[in-house]
């Protein structure tokens, strides 16, 4: 096994009364090959799919990709030859994966993508709605400073969540010539945050009118703040955001914070998506191609006014971020 795989959820010997099979009798095998590792939303993803393979009886086999392309796909051959029955694939580079996802599909496994379009009609796409995400927080954006501001942009080609993110900042920056584009920067790594944070002191030295940042990933915004706040300039910036977890509520809360209002899915609930839409594949069920998540704006002055300080008090308080109806069927007991 190579570095990073993790076993969760247990076979349930008995399976689930009334479900189609294989689930009437248990012992399903699922693997979930990630690209990304670190940081809260990813693990609440992984903490959401493991809740929900507990649930459905699903021998669960995680695999760490720790952003290496080649580990990813070399893992995906390990879940083959490991003879499971499905296979999540989370994150990646499309070019690397096509042809062993096509080859997993070959072998008679289902496979389900999340945030990675595999550009193919079998392997249905779990999104958490990027443009909504997108298109909320920027309408924030532009509620809070109008129609005309210089702007920060934290941006990675090549992700699928954030090119389609990108896609909405271009067209809100088409539809409003006033919002210009001072800086663009960004990183993708093992410390994403820290790489953004030394960006941004660049980009501000070089741009200090900078008065807005879009971040549109959690790993981004936080690297943003840090930078700002070791400039002692967080009065001056405003930062909108994508993605949410309990430390993110922490930084968005705290008092002189730039971070002011973020778009975000309860990764948890995406998790247990994806592992839905994989178990109605292997039991014979038809799913979307397209199995979208729908996002809330969270705001600072939300969080702030109800008292919101984890996950567990937004799943509370605002009921549409605790749950999905995608990819349910009766036979599918609920994740805890």
């Amino acid at each position: 096994m190579l570095a990073g795989t993790l076993f969760a959820g247990s076979a349930s010997a008995e399976g689930i009364a009334g479900a189609p099979a294989p689930f009437d009798k248990g012992g399903v095998k699922v693997a979930l090959v990630t690209f990304i590792s670190g940081g809260d939303f990813f693990q609440a993803y992984q903490s959401g799919a493991t809740a929900q393979a507990k649930a459905l009886g699903i021998d669960l086999t995680i695999f760490s990709g720790r952003q290496d392309a080649a580990a990813q796909r070399e893992q995906i051959e390990q879940a083959i030859n490991l003879g499971v029955q499905g296979i999540i694939i989370d994150h990646g580079q499309p070019e690397a994966l096509k042809d062993v996802a096509q080859k997993a599909l070959d072998a008679g496994i289902k496979v389900v993508a999340f945030d990675v379009n595999l550009d193919n009609p079998k392997i249905p796409q779990v999104e958490q709605s990027d443009h909504e995400l997108a298109k909320a927080a920027l309408g924030q954006a532009l509620a809070d400073n109008g129609t005309s501001f210089n702007a920060g942009y934290v941006y990675v080609a090549g992700f699928a969540p954030l090119d389609r993110r990108n896609e909405i900042w271009e067209e809100v920056k088409k539809a409003n010539p006033g919002i210009v584009e001072k800086a663009r920067w960004g990183a993708v790594n093992d410390t994403t945050a820290t790489s953004t944070a030394d960006q941004t002191k660049a980009a501000f030295q070089a741009n200090p009118d900078i008065t807005v940042v879009f971040a549109p990933y959690d790993e981004f915004a936080r690297g943003v703040k840090l930078a700002t706040d070791e400039a002692g300039i967080s009065d001056k910036v405003k930062i909108y955001s994508a993605d949410v977890s309990t430390a993110d509520i922490a930084e968005i809360i705290a008092d002189g914070s730039p971070w002011v209002a973020t778009a975000a899915t309860n990764p948890a609930v995406v998790g247990a998506v994806s592992v839905r839409a994989v178990a109605k594949l292997i039991a014979g069920e038809e799913v979307p191609h397209n199995i979208v998540v729908k996002p809330v704006l969270i705001t600072q002055k939300d969080l702030r006014d109800n008292g919101i300080k984890t996950i567990e008090d937004l799943n509370a308080k605002l009921p549409a971020f605790g749950q999905s109806d995608a990819a349910t069927a009766p036979w599918i007991p609920a994740a805890k």
